[in-house]
């Protein structure tokens, strides 16, 4: 977390606009890699146009990815796209086959289940 910038929802919401949000990101954190989490291709394109590092597509359809790919390639070469929500190890193939350069696999730590471990000292009598 120390070393990029995720900008979501809601510092969109208090920005205003994705591109005032990466902006603002920009100017507090110099050099520091600026991704932005968008729902839509509207909200992927508004991302390539503010010049964002990298987009994180969350929750793309197979096809809303190949069609952010595509306009990424057209507007914005140098932005990286990342596939996120939704995705486990079944999936990640057909979403490698889409083009992104990127892919989270939630499911690795998502929906697992807490365990209670405890190390206890035992005091050995003398």
């Amino acid at each position: 977390m120390y070393d990029a910038i995720l900008i979501k929802e809601n510092h969109i919401v208090a920005a205003g606009t994705i591109a005032k949000a990466v902006a603002a990101a920009r100017a507090q954190n110099p050099g520091v890699i600026c991704e932005v989490e968008v729902e839509n291709l509207a909200e992927a394109e508004a991302g390539m146009r503010a010049e964002a590092d990298r987009l994180l597509l969350d929750n793309f359809t197979h096809t809303q990815l190949k069609e952010t790919v595509k306009l990424r390639n057209e507007i914005a070469p140098m932005i990286s796209l990342e596939a996120s929500g939704g995705v486990d190890l079944t999936t990640a193939k057909e979403i490698a086959e889409c083009l992104v350069d990127f892919i989270s696999v939630g499911k690795l730590t998502k929906d697992i289940s807490a365990i209670d471990l405890s190390m206890r000292f035992k005091l050995l009598e003398e």
